[in-house]
């Protein structure tokens, strides 16, 4: 790539010839502030706070937009940019509803942190204090405020450029914009995937996910309740983020200790049931791939996945594999085996997930999701962000806490679990059971390096006992529109395909820890949370599914073999299709 040279602050650089002005501070050691800019996303320069001098500019000029060029002099830190700064955060603010105190983001603002470095002591534009709250709650993963919202357009890229969905956008125009869906319906009567990846870019507390913490805490102060809880295996590469670890750090120890303070009478994995998943849908595959199946087989662990082909492609539902998410799997055997085996009733077992995701919210009160006595499999599921806010609720010194395991009831799995939490992980897993049973022999290597990695779509092919299986694997809805469009269009084939909601899969859900742009610019967060769960896969003894002990128990006493009658009743599901546009349809209903 070729270079070009400039100076930032009187210090010459050499920098990429297509960097902008704010990525040239950046390699220089100069942070310019932003608001509105994503990489790759949201390149925009609406929000002004990033305003730059360019020696030789007519004006101040967008620094996340503006090309550099060769004998550049650029002047991050001039009273003129300053002045021009502050002054675009006063007008930003003088339409921003300021309940910091009171508001789910606080402390963790970026707008906040903004008015803090810029010293902002009034706000002569406006009377921001009269400003009522205009929420719109209409889904059950999401609580939108746009008195808050500060029209960055950040979460309408994500919608449409990520997730391909376009639900929301910039409705009216001058003084009355505003971010809403079209004809300014509910987001609930709208296509919307419940994927919270919105969430996670809002600099703000314009979108924060529903708080479910509150039933928790009341399951838990209930003493006819047994209440348990199982965490996801993307949690552990991202709850210490919340209290000031590194990105990528491996928090489960510190996670089941802190679980086990909050008061849960048991401690659990949903890396157990995520074992559960890969014989079941390892099982699935085969059957399909020897008896003429619908092909390819695509899995089902993703809510937002399953919520976004059940509306945009409803065509590929009888390529869905009938597995219930891990999630779900769990709460079943909770309600079953694991009720059965300490002589409880299921009724008074309450179950809680601990979950990177949002779409899980919408997931625990589908149809078909109630495997015993007609009890909802799941009771409460909160995300990665909720449970730090419990932690911090009961005054715990998170770097005081030991590091402590998971209870034994339920809490032995494999390294093909762990991986599950990021992109291709199921695939991997998958390929490591289905691989061994068709070939009835060990594998010599297990990691299957073609499906790892951060691309948005990736492919392989593997020679599996005579047969050449073609796999895929797709995160992000953009990319799983691509793939399955290929599909349709004659253009690739597959036998299995894993396609996760959110790009990067669960590691990057929507109730994951949010990081600020100006992280999120610039490091591979990603890569990064994703490397901790394949280091504790290449670290466990176990790293096959089919191999661990509890699961062979389970299914000898209690399940029977995987894709018995039992396992169907109680791990599989079933999917429909839903209109693109539920508003509209309920609007033809009334008429």
């Amino acid at each position: 790539m070729s270079t070009v040279k400039v100076k930032v602050n009187g210090m010459q650089i050499e920098c990429p010839s297509d960097a902008t002005v704010l990525e040239a501070a950046r390699q220089a050691g100069f942070r310019i502030p932003t608001l509105c800019y994503l990489k790759g996303i949201n390149e925009i320069g609406a929000c002004r706070m990033c305003l730059t001098e360019v020696k030789g500019a007519k004006g101040l000029v967008a620094a996340c937009v503006y090309p550099v060029a060769e004998g550049m002099e650029i002047n991050t830190n001039s009273q003129k940019a300053y002045d021009a700064r502050k002054r675009t955060l006063e007008l930003i603010l003088s339409n921003h509803r300021m309940e910091c105190l009171t508001c789910v983001r606080n402390q963790s603002c970026e707008l906040q942190a903004l008015a803090e470095e810029y010293g902002m002591e009034e706000v002569r534009f406006g009377t921001p204090k009269e400003m009522q709250p205009d929420i719109e709650q209409s889904t059950p993963h999401l609580i939108r405020d746009n008195s808050k919202c500060i029209l960055c357009r950040r979460c309408v890229a994500v919608c449409k450029n990520l997730q391909h969905a376009a639900v929301i956008g910039p409705n009216d125009r001058g003084f009355s914009t505003h971010i809403g869906s079209a004809f300014d319906r509910d987001l609930g009567e709208v296509a919307c995937i419940n994927c919270g990846q919105c969430i996670n870019v809002c600099p703000t507390g314009a979108l924060t996910e529903v708080d479910s913490t509150y039933k928790v805490w009341e399951a838990l102060a209930d003493p006819k309740k047994h209440v348990v809880v199982g965490t996801a295996p993307a949690v552990r590469a991202t709850l210490g983020e919340e209290f000031g670890d590194p990105i990528g750090t491996n928090a489960q120890g510190k996670m089941v200790a802190a679980l086990h303070r909050l008061g849960f009478d048991g401690v659990f994995d949903v890396d157990v049931t995520a074992d559960l998943t890969i014989l079941e849908e390892g099982t699935e595959f085969i059957h399909r791939l020897q008896n003429g199946g619908t092909l390819p087989l695509i899995t089902s662990c993703s809510p937002g996945w399953i919520r976004f082909c059940e509306q945009y492609y409803p065509e590929f539902i009888p390529n869905l594999s009938s597995c219930k998410s891990p999630q779900q799997m769990f709460g079943a055997m909770m309600k079953s085996y694991y009720a059965d085996k300490l002589g409880l009733n299921p009724e008074d077992v309450f179950v809680v997930t601990v979950m990177p995701c949002t779409a899980k919210k919408f997931e625990i009160r589908r149809d078909d999701q109630s495997a015993v006595n007609g009890l909802w499999d799941m009771d409460e599921t909160i995300t990665t962000r909720e449970l730090a806010r419990m932690i911090r609720k009961t005054g715990m010194d998170w770097s005081a806490l030991p590091e402590e395991d998971f209870d034994p009831d339920f809490g032995e799995f494999s390294g093909a679990a762990v991986i599950f939490g990021a992109s291709g992980g199921v695939m991997e897993a998958a390929l490591r059971t289905v691989v061994e049973i068709l070939t009835g022999e060990e594998l010599a290597k297990l990691d299957f390096v073609d499906v790892r990695g951060m691309e948005g779509i990736k492919e392989a092919s593997y020679d599996v006992a005579g047969t050449l299986v073609k796999v895929a694997v797709a995160s992000g809805m953009e990319n799983a529109a691509k793939l399955l469009d290929k599909i349709k269009a004659g253009e690739a084939e597959y036998h299995f395909v894993e396609i996760m909601g959110c790009p990067g899969g669960c590691i990057n859900g929507g109730g994951q820890p949010i990081q600020p742009g100006n992280v999120r610019n610039f490091v591979d967060i990603q890569t990064l949370r994703a490397g901790a769960l394949y280091s504790e896969d290449a670290l466990m003894k176990m790293r096959k599914s089919h191999e661990v002990p509890l699961i062979k128990k389970i299914y000898s006493d209690y399940l029977g073999e995987p894709g018995s009658h039992r396992a169907h009743e109680l791990l599989h599901t079933s999917y429909k299709a839903s209109p693109k546009y539920p508003g509209l349809e309920a609007d033809k209903k009334k008429n």
